[in-house]
């Protein structure tokens, strides 16, 4: 029992120094690029203006929470849109099958800027449907609903043949098999890449700025019209988006530690 505990003691001390050890890393590496940075202004002779970021707060806060919306809401569509695909490309049904086929093929071979203008400047005004925000919502759910469709497609197809061909015999139905059997276990081999995909998301919504989408990107276009403070304004910019992204991806690759990939 002693030992246990030693060596329970032992482990929880490991983890604080190996903890202690990454925070001391990541703050050197911090540092060295804020001074790599500081020279290379220094070096072209730019007087950093931080101060006229201050006047413009409202706007950097406004863009940041509408970009928080906006990837929420396209997240939970483009949700739906992949689920729905993914089983389509697994239908008998031929129209379905080559439904999700030829969709998945034409929006991950486009570039989501043509898509956007495509979108919204040809289908949007065909359709008189002129809610830009709605709409930008819509775009990334249907450009990033084609690249979860292939994450949960290749989550169905990890799943051993075995699995499934003894599900058969032991009688379950198709719905059986999917909601005992594969459906656990594809929801703990995506959710990584899924994490990784929502950064991509949040990362992508600054196209939107193109459609005049009051999100970040666009905002600060808006503040660097106004003060000039091009490499200021650009640097919070950076820095919101981290705020963002870094988070989604600490989560994914600490899934990627939790949910491995063995069959």
């Amino acid at each position: 029992m002693q030992r246990i505990i030693k060596l329970l003691v032992k482990g929880e001390e490991q983890i604080q120094i190996n903890t202690w050890q990454k925070l001391i890393n990541i703050t050197l590496i911090s540092i060295l690029f804020a001074a790599f940075l500081v020279f290379s202004f220094i070096s072209i002779e730019y007087n950093l203006r931080m101060e006229t970021i201050w006047q413009y707060r409202s706007k950097f806060i406004s863009g940041f929470l509408l970009t928080i919306v906006i990837a929420f809401f396209s997240l939970i569509l483009s949700l739906a849109i992949g689920i729905i695909l993914a089983f389509a490309s697994k239908s008998r049904f031929l129209p379905l099958y080559y439904f999700s086929k030829i969709y998945v093929e034409i929006i991950r071979s486009t570039p989501l800027l043509v898509q956007i203008y495509v979108f919204f400047y040809i289908i949007g005004t065909a359709l008189k449907f002129e809610n830009r925000y709605v709409m930008g919502v819509i775009i990334l759910s249907i450009f990033s609903g084609a690249y979860i469709c292939e994450i949960i497609r290749a989550g169905i197809d990890s799943i051993d043949n075995i699995q499934i061909e003894t599900a058969r015999s032991l009688g379950f139905t198709f719905f059986q098999r999917y909601r005992l059997i594969i459906i656990p276990q594809v929801i703990r081999r995506i959710l990584p890449p899924l994490a990784g995909q929502l950064a991509s998301l949040i990362k992508d919504s600054s196209l939107l700025s193109i459609i005049a989408v009051s999100e970040l990107t666009r905002n600060v276009q808006e503040v660097d019209a106004i003060n000039f403070a091009v490499f200021e304004n650009y640097i919070v910019l950076t820095i919101l988006y981290m705020l963002l992204t870094v988070p989604v991806l600490s989560i994914s690759r600490r899934l990627e530690t939790k949910f491995n990939y063995e069959t």
